[in-house]
């Protein structure tokens, strides 16, 4: 890799960056820094942020992420809720696992999003680069929606958009939020991590629980 080429872009991005951008950003880093601490912050912060980016991504022409992020600040509200009216006898909503219908729902989506968006990009849009952005738009699509749920593999789908919206948002010429991409990729991996171990200890837990509960009802 040619790092005086990515330190040029870098410094590029610094130069043009926006005030709108970089506030963007600032708000976007802290939403994906709340989430991996399972902090209700990440649903304002966010908000706050993909409203922002609405806006950036008409004038790129990324028109997909465009609506991804519309489609982020609907599921920030529904995630919100969610979070914050557990099942009874919850107090909170806990991190867990997809399991196999959730696989299958969440594949599907993914299909049908890609599919979807592809073919709206390509046929009625400007955008010459309908591929990748209907990818990291679809994938994206599948995190927030099992973020909103807790779902541990929410991060897997983050890690993939990330990383693909890396080279995607520094050939748009958004240095500074392709940077940001990632960041956001390495504390996708943390926030990975620390939602295997909230699950785990979830489930012990709840195991705990069951034994218990069995010892005194059985």
């Amino acid at each position: 890799m040619d790092w005086q080429w990515v330190m040029d872009g870098l410094i590029r991005g610094l130069q043009n960056m926006t005030m709108l951008e970089a506030t963007a950003v600032f708000f976007g880093v802290a939403s994906v820094y709340f989430s991996m601490k399972e902090n209700i912050l990440v649903y304002p912060t966010g908000i706050i942020s993909t409203l922002i980016y609405v806006w950036i991504c008409l004038e790129v022409k990324l028109y997909a992420d465009m609506g991804i992020n519309a489609y982020y600040f609907s599921m920030s509200i529904y995630g919100w809720y969610v979070w914050t009216h557990p099942k009874a006898g919850k107090d909170v909503l806990p991190v867990t696992w997809l399991k196999w219908p959730g696989w299958l729902s969440s594949i599907a989506l993914w299909m049908v999003s890609y599919a979807v968006l592809y073919f709206v990009l390509s046929r009625f849009t400007d955008s010459d680069v309908p591929y990748w952005d209907s990818f990291t738009t679809s994938v994206a699509f599948v995190g927030m929606f099992m973020m909103a749920k807790k779902k541990v593999e929410n991060w897997i789908a983050w890690i993939i958009t990330d990383l693909v919206s890396v080279p995607l948002y520094f050939y748009k010429g958004l240095i500074l939020t392709s940077f940001q991409f990632l960041f956001f990729t390495i504390l996708a991996v943390l926030g990975l991590i620390a939602w295997i171990k909230s699950a785990k200890k979830y489930a012990r837990e709840s195991e705990k629980n069951s034994h218990h509960w069995t010892r005194v009802n059985g």
